[in-house]
């Protein structure tokens, strides 16, 4: 338009160019660029986009058709919005709709879309731009502060040394950026430490450490990133300072107490396996005890050899060839002892002690079945030119020297001889065996059994088998009418030489070392499981919690469990191990003092046999001293008896009241303080192993006296007897109960009493073979006209309070006379007596009928251990005043026995007549019942009095 037209037509010119555009179509869509790139920092909502967003369209200056109306934003939860700023110029801009975090999102790519406003004002026909990618990235702001990734660090160094690092400590940032999420610097915030640490947090010592100086170091670590943002909480690093490093064991006791009767006890609870750092493959640890110093070896059962033969379970009938020195085994009292009674009785032989064993103790029926057993101790021979070393030797005791059997050491070599005689065979046979083995010398003690089953011999050491290298051949030995000589320790020789005699008997191939438990058992063989029993130890190691035990790990016992071997490829596996290894010791009284340990350990590395060399350790186990307990032997002190009484058939039971009691002093702790004690006695049950009764003065007439025990009195324990001249003694291990009940049947017998003034018994009782024993407790038989009055009260002997003495002057003379009776007198005396006897009976007989059934409980109660006497073959109704004609008559008596069984049987149930057996069971059970009650059952009997209730 010209500006100088008329207004007028301007108008109509203006209205006419609108009613144009109008009525124009919208031909053209808004164009953009292909891409854009976007900033955003977080926790704002502008974008800074690149290029500008910008729309164009070609329709302008079209109204609508050539404006822009929107921009619209296509992407799965893109959290952006686009806005226009003006829609003639087609710009816009880009923003957030929610808050951006780049820790949660760093970039984001969506597509965006521009519209224009249509053909006209109501939109209609609008067209929409291509669609473009727009990428956007989220710039990080510093807002988190480092963390340290451990809350505690802990490191340890060895003293004298310059580390370049001894750890490192870690922080990290949780900002998404690498300006701002790494870590630039770390810094000891603790001041004067001799350490120091670089940025990527290795810290190293400045100085060299000293542990006696300082054993430890506590500082504080701070962290910062590249921000220079700086933790919040600092860090503790805890650095401890070792002594320079020695491979070994550590954390383990020189000594460790045992205490009797703990049972199992660890050893090295704390014990570790320090090995420097260095990479291993495998360790092999070997734990030995040590305790060869004690008694045979170990600590082993100290019973007799018959006592221990019998709780292993071996066939009876064997021979000790060295027993404990008593009056019935005196040839051993020579010989010299060793370790005294605190652990098993050893016999010493320097060369120059041998003993002639007696020919009554001497087995006479060797067959082709026996069986040798010693325990040995023994050396390389002194001197230049070994010599035999007689252990055991039957040779001629007079006119020649023949070896009939023998048992000898000889260059190391045990040798055993055997030669026949010509009555049992007349062939060229085995007559030498020969065995070389280590354990002959190597002055340890071993356990030797030699089974004869002729011609073949078999030897056990230690339960182990060994067959002989070398057998020798040769002829049997001529029959004579020599006899032998056993000897133990050395060899009997009659004869200097071939040529020369010399002019007493002399001992030659002296034994040097210590022997113990040598036994013979004609017969038959041993067992490897008896075998087995009678060596076995009864202390060792062992280990605790088994399960819980790392599955790699291996370990394996010698047989006597002194030896331990364990081995695994792991140190703490191995560190496990030995914490669990223990000491044990079964026995009730073990033989107190040391037990050596030592510790042998062999370390393996990768490729190599043995990289580190671990020092030996060794330590020892002290067991302490058991509390000892004091046997004794209680009850009367004097038995007077009437001359009828030891003329029965069953004698006199000696130790009816007998008590045998145990006890040791034990200290309670009183107060506080533990260390003050207040003595107390407590009374303890362990077993007895031998109790001996023997005879004072005079040994035993066998034409007029006797001591014996039945044998239904060792019935059901593990007990057997013994007797000579000398005395009876029982043994066996059993209980202080069984040898009481044993003892208190033992019987005195003596069938021409009139001779006797008074007989005296001592009774002495052993625990473990004689390291305990008993008081000496004596007794004296006495007839009643022999009894001296006795200050204390003898509660055998006193009347009971409800039973009225019975006075039997003719009796009492005919008892107290040194002749018989004629016999008319003894006729008439016989009379009277029965039937007195006859009221007597049938009164108790009735009164019994009425308690009949609280009798029966009280029998099945109470019963004495005598009663087996009753229900014996001894028992004989005898006519109390009938003249015994010592042992003829006796014989005369015992002889129609049998044959008058089943009516004395009869005779003692329903009429109720005397027997001895029921006059001393009857007698006992009143003395143990005392002044209670009365038991009408046990006055079935005659009544028995001594010198308390008669009347002279």
């Amino acid at each position: 338009f010209q500006t100088n037209c008329d207004p007028a037509l301007k108008k109509v010119w203006r209205l006419c160019f609108f009613l144009s555009f109008t009525f124009t179509v919208n031909k053209h869509k808004p164009w953009i660029e292909t891409s854009y790139h976007g900033v955003i920092t977080e926790n704002m909502d502008t974008v800074l986009l690149d290029p500008p967003l910008v729309a164009l369209d070609k329709d302008s200056p079209l109204p609508f058709a050539g404006e822009i109306c929107a921009f619209k934003v296509f992407g799965q939860d893109a959290p952006f919005e686009a806005v226009v700023l003006n829609r003639t110029s087609g710009e816009g801009v880009l923003r957030a709709s929610s808050p951006v975090d780049c820790e949660s999102q760093k970039e984001y790519t969506f597509i965006i879309q521009a519209y224009d406003c249509g053909a006209g004002p109501d939109g209609a026909d609008w067209k929409k731009s291509h669609k473009a990618v727009v990428h956007v990235q989220v710039d990080d702001v510093n807002e988190f502060s480092p963390v340290f990734r451990e809350s505690l660090y802990k490191a340890s160094v060895t003293e004298g040394k310059i580390y370049d690092s001894i750890l490192q400590v870690e922080a990290w940032d949780q900002d998404c950026s690498p300006q701002y999420s790494q870590i630039c610097n770390y810094e000891i915030v603790t001041p004067g430490t001799p350490f120091a640490i670089d940025r990527n947090g290795n810290i190293r010592n400045t100085e060299r450490l000293s542990f006696d100086k300082q054993q430890s170091f506590r500082i504080m670590v701070s962290a910062f990133d590249c921000g220079q943002k700086r933790t919040e909480d600092d860090v503790m690093v805890h650095i401890e300072v070792k002594p320079v490093c020695k491979p070994g064991w550590q954390g383990w006791n020189k000594r460790v107490d045992y205490e009797p009767g703990t049972g199992s006890k660890q050893l090295f609870p704390k014990m570790h396996l320090e090995t420097c750092g260095g990479p291993l493959s495998g360790v092999k640890a070997m734990v030995e005890l040590q305790t060869n110093h004690i008694g045979k070896g170990c600590d082993r059962e100290t019973y007799s050899e018959k006592s221990l033969q019998k709780l292993c379970g071996a066939a009876s009938g064997s021979t000790d060839l060295l027993p404990a020195p008593s009056p019935s085994a005196n040839w051993t009292a020579s010989l010299l002892t060793d370790s005294g009674r605190e652990s098993d009785l050893i016999y010493r032989f320097d060369g120059h002690q041998g003993a002639n064993v007696p020919d009554h103790v001497v087995p006479q029926n060797l067959t082709d079945q026996f069986t040798i057993a010693t325990w040995m101790k023994h050396g390389p021979s002194p001197g230049l030119r070994a010599e035999k070393e007689t252990l055991l030797c039957s040779s001629d005791k007079t006119e020649m020297n023949r070896h009939h059997y023998s048992l000898y050491v000889h260059n190391c070599r045990l040798v055993f001889l055997l030669r026949r005689d010509f009555t049992q065979i007349d062939t060229f046979r085995p007559a030498e065996f020969h065995w070389k083995l280590d354990q002959i010398c190597d002055k340890e003690w071993h356990y030797y059994v030699i089974n004869v089953e002729f011609p073949a011999v078999t030897l056990f050491v230690d339960g182990v088998t060994y067959e002989p290298y070398l057998v020798t051949d040769d002829w049997p030995i001529h029959a004579s009418k020599i006899d032998t000589q056993l000897t133990v320790g050395a060899c009997w020789q009659e004869r200097g030489g071939e040529s020369r005699r010399v002019t007493t008997p002399r001992y030659t191939q002296y034994f040097h070392g210590s022997l113990s438990g040598l036994t013979i058992r004609p017969g038959r063989i041993e067992t490897q499981k008896v075998i087995s029993c009678l060596q076995a130890c009864k202390e060792g190691l062992d280990i605790n919690s088994l399960e819980s035990l790392a599955k790699d790990i291996k370990f394996h016992f010698n047989p006597a469990q002194s030896v331990l071997v364990v081995e695994g490829e792991d140190v703490d596996s191995i560190n496990t191990a030995m914490t669990k290894v223990s000491y044990i010791n079964s026995r009730q009284f073990p033989t107190p003092g040391l037990r050596r340990l030592r510790i042998t350990t062999t370390v393996q590395c990768f490729g190599e046999d043995a990289c580190l060399s671990i020092p030996e350790n060794k330590a020892v186990v002290m067991v302490l001293p058991p509390s000892e307990p004091r046997i004794t032997i209680s009850g009367s002190n004097q038995l007077i008896r009437f001359a009828s009484d030891l003329r029965s058939p069953l004698g006199v039971a000696l130790f009816k009241d007998l008590r045998i009691t145990s006890t040791v002093m034990k200290g309670e702790s009183s107060g506080r303080c533990d260390s003050a004690r207040r003595p107390g006695v407590m009374e303890v049950m362990h077993n007895l192993d031998y109790c001996d009764v023997l005879v004072i003065g005079e040994e035993l007439n066998p034409d007029r006296e006797s001591l014996e025990i039945h044998h239904s009195a060792l019935l059901g324990k593990h007990l057997d007897a013994t007797n000579s001249t000398s005395g009876i003694s029982i043994y066996g291990v059993d209980s202080m109960a069984h040898y009481e009940q044993a003892l208190r049947q033992l019987r005195y017998r003596n069938w021409r009493p009139t001779s006797l003034n008074d007989r005296k018994f001592r009774l002495t009782c052993s625990e473990l073979n004689g390291r305990y024993t008993s008081n000496e407790f004596t007794l004296e038989v006495t007839l009643p006209h022999h009894a001296a009055p006795v200050e204390h009260v003898n509660h055998m002997a006193v009347q009971p309070p409800y039973m009225r003495p019975v006075h039997h002057p003719l009796m009492i003379h005919t008892l107290n006379s040194h002749m018989s009776a004629p016999p008319a007198a003894t006729a008439v005396i016989v009379v009277c007596i029965a039937a007195l006897v006859v009221i007597v009976v049938i009164g108790i007989y009735r009164i019994h009928a009425t308690h009949q059934e609280a009798s029966r409980d009280d029998e099945s109660e109470s019963k004495d251990p005598e009663a087996d006497w009753e229900s014996s073959a001894l028992n004989i109704t005898v006519n109390p005043m009938e003249d015994i004609k010592g042992p003829q008559g006796l014989g005369e008596a015992l002889k129609g026995e049998h044959e008058e069984e089943e009516e004395e049987e009869e005779d003692v149930q329903l009429v109720g007549a005397m027997t001895i057996a029921e006059s001393d069971v009857s007698d006992e059970e009143e003395e143990e019942k005392g002044t209670e009650g009365f038991d009408w059952r046990k006055q079935e009997g005659k009544p028995e009095w001594d010198s308390s209730s008669a009347t002279y």
